[in-house]
């Protein structure tokens, strides 16, 4: 993320399929595992924004004590246990033009198949498919409906495709089924 990419989104004072806004608050494994893994199953990917009130979406920033608790090696690891496959994220520090610190987390979207909750947590549960729907209110929460299920299928086969012409397979045009002759003529 750019520092004008970021100053974007806070004048924007608005949650998106892509976007969360946490308050200034340390990391836990048990306050972020739903968001990362409902993001890593956006289109996309996605950003959480560290320091923004959640409510009022007031800049709060983040302090050097906050910070320190936002290890990436760390929050890796104790991310990882959550999610088949894996879900890759980076972590960043960033700061807007009132000199406000803010931790950006960025989570890449997956990379073939969807991420599943692959253990039972505080907020999450196995088995389950998080995500950020674009059709409702953005939030991250497990797939309870046709058009979120069908957004993260479609994007999975649309990838698993890519990754199978990459690789040099095709589908090639068979015979085609002669539809006239069975109707004899109608």
């Amino acid at each position: 993320m750019t520092p004008d990419r970021l100053e974007l989104l806070l004048e924007g004072r608005q949650e998106t399929d892509a976007i969360e806004f946490k308050a200034a608050i340390p990391w836990h494994k048990n306050t972020f595992v739903k968001d990362i893994l409902a993001i890593a199953n956006v289109i996309n990917g996605g950003s959480i924004i560290v320091g923004v009130e959640d409510e009022t979406f007031a800049r709060q920033g983040v302090g050097e004590d906050l910070m320190a608790t936002y290890n990436v090696d760390k929050m890796r690891d104790q991310i990882a246990p959550f999610a088949d496959p894996r879900v890759i994220f980076t972590k960043q520090i960033m700061e807007d033009r009132q000199g406000l610190s803010y931790v950006v987390i960025e989570v890449s979207s997956f990379d073939d198949i969807p991420v599943i909750c692959a253990r039972d947590g505080l907020d999450v549960q196995r088995g389950v498919i998080y995500y950020r729907s674009r059709a409702r209110r953005p939030e991250s929460a497990r797939i309870s409906n046709t058009a979120d299920m069908r957004d993260v299928i479609e994007a999975s086969i649309a990838r698993r495709t890519r990754q199978l012409r990459r690789i040099g397979f095709t589908a090639e045009p068979g015979e085609q089924y002669d539809f006239d002759a069975e109707l004899g003529g109608l």
